[in-house]
């Protein structure tokens, strides 16, 4: 084993940097790389890294694909390295094709911004971030390990560009590398356009019994001036949440519902004025009546912009706190936690999965966002995400 390993590294640091080959394999990094990409199929890998080892201290955060964070604020000693693991789940577009006559379709129905993204794009990537990153080496395996797949909207969503962030994205930080987290979730999406737009299919193509769905929809699903996505929260709403979760049920899955992030908005008390009317109580309702597990976002969001106050609390969402509804990295990084911590209760066995460090946390008693550690991506837009 230890010859074969010598030869693979060999041959790897022979070839190109970036893209020493195609697929599973061992790929020896250049000094001062801060990327890696390489085409890879569909499906879950183990990637393993190599940390350090160089004259001087290291210290390095990892995220994947479309700003994934999978490991953060790894250090070494000078001469001295760590290796760590994490998964990545990478996936296409294409849908195995309806029978002949059949409705459906071969594609996700992806946006214009959606078309080359890291998200949906053929290649598994990396970057390495931090004061000092040192990423040596890099194995990357096929692997069969249960899978969260996560179904919502922009506040979910792995967003593509700096300074906007999700909950959704930071998750992966907070789990052991024993499980994948596939998040499905786009920016402007309801439960309505989620399904005409045949990602729920595709998740439905991949999904298998030991995986798990979670579910938060609401913020664009209240918009009745977008008529053909709007759900009333009495009626269609709820309907389309059950779909979901039988859906889910049907391939052996296990789903769980979350309640809508809460947006920012303060009255003259410091309190949070809600803004999604009937849409929270609505999946407390069906999460109720299904028995499934349920993550009470809006409550847990409310104490959280409560906890920093309304001059602080800018300090947790986008555009230097001008937008109201999507996050920075830090408000993205807290709720992931209150998400992965909340799992303790909503369902165990999906908490088992978790590392020690994303067990517990209190939005009550938040991080300081002025001391917030998170490297950002070198990817920038001013765009806001679609949706709010």
């Amino acid at each position: 084993m230890k010859v074969l390993l010598a030869i693979l590294m060999l041959a790897a640091a022979a070839a190109a940097p970036t893209l020493a080959q195609q697929g599973p394999g061992i790929y020896v990094l250049q000094p001062g790389q801060h990327s890696f990409e390489t085409v890879m199929p569909e499906g879950n890998y183990r990637v393993t890294l190599t940390l350090g080892g160089g004259r001087t201290a290291s210290d390095t955060t990892v995220k994947a694909e479309a700003r994934r964070l999978m490991l953060e604020d790894v250090r070494t000693a000078p001469r001295h390295s760590v290796q760590r693991s994490f998964i990545v789940n990478v996936r296409r577009p294409e849908l195995p094709p309806p029978p002949e006559n059949a409705p459906g379709g071969t594609a996700v129905r992806l946006k214009k911004d959606e078309l080359g993204s890291p998200t949906w794009d053929d290649k598994l990537s990396l970057e390495f971030l931090g004061s000092a990153p040192d990423v040596r080496s890099v194995q990357i395996e096929p692997v069969t390990v249960p899978t969260i797949y996560l179904a919502g909207d922009s506040t979910v969503t792995d967003q593509v560009f700096e300074p906007t962030a999700s909950w959704g994205q930071m998750l992966p930080r907070f789990f052991a590398p024993d499980i994948a987290i596939a998040n499905y979730a786009e920016s402007g999406e309801t439960l309505k356009s989620f399904v005409t737009e045949l990602r729920l299919a595709k998740i439905l193509s991949l999904i298998k019994p030991g995986d798990w769905l979670l579910i938060q929809f609401g913020h664009n699903d209240e918009k009745k001036q977008w008529p053909q996505t709007y759900a009333d929260p009495r009626s269609t709403y709820p309907d389309y949440l059950r779909v979901f979760v039988d859906e889910a049920r049907l391939h052996g899955a296990t789903p769980i519902l979350i309640t809508p992030v809460e947006r920012r908005d303060f009255d003259s008390s410091g309190k949070i004025v809600p803004s999604h009317g009937l849409y929270p109580d609505a999946v407390r309702a069906v999460a109720r009546e299904k028995g499934t597990g349920l993550i009470d976002l809006t409550t847990l969001t409310t104490r959280f912009y409560e906890a920093l106050g309304p001059t602080r609390a800018p300090l947790a969402f986008n555009d230097h706190g001008k937008d109201k509804t999507h996050q920075d990295n830090y408000g993205a990084y807290e709720m992931a936690r209150m998400v992965a911590s909340s799992l303790v209760t909503a369902d165990p066995r999906l908490a088992a999965h978790l590392l020690p460090e994303g067990r517990s946390f209190d939005p009550a008693h938040p991080d300081a966002p002025e001391t917030f550690p998170l490297p950002a991506s070198s990817s920038y837009s001013n765009i806001r995400p679609q949706g709010s």
